[in-house]
């Protein structure tokens, strides 16, 4: 396996995700791609929960515009430059697509050649959340590809 491509949400979670992604890449010697999906910039832009502060406080998004698609890509590509440097890894590579988060996933994953998938799956249980209908279903269910899961739990 030569490239794995992660991909990420700003959940919280997308750290314990991140992290064990590049552990596998980096077992393998592998290439790595750090992905995010911008699907609906008014996911972005709620008042209650932004997004954009996960990954341990890691994400200052006062400097970019949330209003715009330019502004939502800048403030996606920053925050993977965040991950990438917490991994201590310059040679990753970071990527934001629009569209659908599964699609978008696949696709990629089709454009880079990608030999493995990582994300995560945000459910108390994550086959729970793979038998209920999910972007982890979807994807599963859509790649020849293999995919790494890693389960997160959510914070109550």
């Amino acid at each position: 396996m030569k490239k794995v491509m992660i991909a990420l949400d700003y959940d919280h979670t997308a750290q314990k995700v991140a992290e064990a992604g590049y552990a596998l890449a980096s077992a393998m010697h592998a290439e790595i791609y750090l992905l995010h999906i911008i699907s609906d910039a008014t996911y972005y832009s709620a008042l209650e929960y932004s997004q954009v502060t996960g990954f341990s406080g890691y994400m200052d998004v006062s400097q970019f515009t949330m209003d715009s698609v330019d502004g939502l890509k800048a403030a996606s590509l920053n925050y993977l430059d965040k991950i990438k440097h917490h991994l201590g890894d310059e040679s990753i590579k970071t990527i934001v697509k629009e569209g659908d988060f599964a699609d978008a996933i696949l696709k990629s994953a089709k454009e880079l050649h990608a030999d493995i998938i990582v994300m995560g799956s945000h459910s108390r249980k994550w086959l729970e959340n793979i038998v209920m209908g999910s972007v982890t279903e979807k994807v599963l269910h859509h790649t020849t590809k293999p995919l790494f899961i890693v389960p997160i739990k959510k914070r109550n």
